[in-house]
């Protein structure tokens, strides 16, 4: 569980084959901010843009950790298979830690894409078209985690194409985070709010057919 407060910024050092079909996943070297691995260890999980993956090695010296990534995790995230890529890393919460954000599962529900990044005034406007299917769960001041930042929506329209919705970014955010090399036509991870999830579900309650186990 995570709350999309990113924790540091990360790059892909290296990226190999675990298998030689396409049915086989990879396995991601990355190299995190000096010290960020300290408390880290083996089995601990760090999500990177969002998405939720375990430590299989570590090599503190270079700051560096791999991750397994499966070809099914491949198909439906974006951003991770590109040596040299930066991605936002965040540890996975503690119990005594602050609930910054909102609550995260690791769990990328689609990929959008960006279709206006800019800066505006002091800060910067981040709109992003999100696929058909997440709309109902995007509302105006309701959360959404893109590419692991938890985020506000400021702005709220849906289309024959999906549903577009604009975030609102402080400097800090862009600085801090791997957001700042994102440009129009950039894909994105997203993940929906846990809460308009069982919402939703608890709305069609009665309309969706249950499959009964054998």
């Amino acid at each position: 569980m995570f709350t999309g407060i990113i924790t540091g910024v990360g790059r892909i050092a290296a990226l190999h084959d675990l298998g030689s079909s396409l049915d086989h996943g990879k396995r991601l070297t990355l190299e995190a901010p000096p010290g960020y691995l300290d408390d880290v260890g083996l089995g601990d999980s760090i999500a990177l843009n969002g998405a939720c993956m375990t430590v299989t090695s570590l090599d503190l010296p270079r700051h560096h950790f791999t991750i397994d990534i499966s070809a099914e995790s491949l198909a439906r995230t974006t951003g991770l298979a590109q040596v040299g890529h930066r991605l936002n890393l965040e540890k996975a919460l503690r119990a005594h830690d602050r609930l910054g954000g909102h609550i995260v599962s690791g769990h990328v529900d689609g990929v959008g894409t960006v279709t206006r990044f800019a800066q505006v005034g002091e800060s910067w406007e981040l709109r992003v078209m999100a696929p058909p299917e997440l709309g109902k769960y995007l509302a105006y001041k309701g959360s959404i985690t893109v590419n692991g930042v938890s985020l506000t929506v400021n702005q709220v329209l849906d289309s024959a194409a999906g549903c577009e919705f604009s975030i609102n970014l402080i400097p800090h955010t862009v600085q801090n985070t791997a957001l700042g090399q994102l440009t129009d036509g950039s894909p994105v991870n997203l993940e929906i709010d846990t809460v308009a999830r069982y919402v939703e579900r608890m709305l069609g309650a009665g309309t969706h057919t249950s499959k009964e186990s054998a």
